[in-house]
């Protein structure tokens, strides 16, 4: 039995070829990166950053500034919390504060909580009447949140509270 094999067509040729070509030069690339990085200094810095606050180095300062400012947890997000008496009227508002970016185990607790501190500032503002929102301590509300939000963490201590979008909706 004889069989007939017959030669790819142009194009697919040239696809075939263009794709090994894309693989050797991933290849070249990662093994490239690879072996830099195994000969790099490990006290050495990082050679670029992504999405640093004005683009590089300011002032000639360099990474000691940035590392030295606080960072500004704002992962609990928008709150939409329902008013007590009225089911129609609601509270809007978002919650950040800041803490130190050079704590890594208070952050990384932080951002397990998330879920508690949506939870403690939701239980907290459900509780108020519309008329008690509309007049509303913030400095009171912030002492009684933070309070609560400390109670619940281990690793660190929250200084002050920052109440964004603090409105009422109906």
């Amino acid at each position: 039995m004889k069989r007939e094999i017959t030669p790819l067509s142009g194009r697919l040729l040239i696809v075939y070829r263009i794709l090994v070509a894309l693989a050797l030069a991933l290849a070249v690339v990662l093994i490239t990166g690879s072996l830099y990085a195994l000969f790099r200094s490990p006290n050495s810095g990082p050679l670029f950053r992504i999405g640093s606050a004005g683009g590089g180095k300011q002032g000639g300062r360099g990474s000691d500034t940035e590392a030295a400012s606080p960072n500004v947890f704002s992962g609990i997000g928008r709150l939409r919390v329902p008013l007590a008496g009225e089911p129609a009227a609601a509270l809007v508002l978002s919650i950040s504060f800041p803490y130190s970016a050079e704590d890594r185990p208070f952050a990384e607790e932080l951002a397990s909580r998330i879920g508690d501190f949506r939870s403690i500032a939701a239980e907290y503002f459900a509780s108020l009447p519309r008329e008690k929102a509309v007049n509303l301590d913030e400095e009171a509300a912030k002492t009684g949140i933070l309070g609560r939000y400390n109670a619940m963490l281990r690793l660190g201590r929250i200084e002050t509270l920052y109440f964004g979008d603090l409105m009422i909706v109906q």
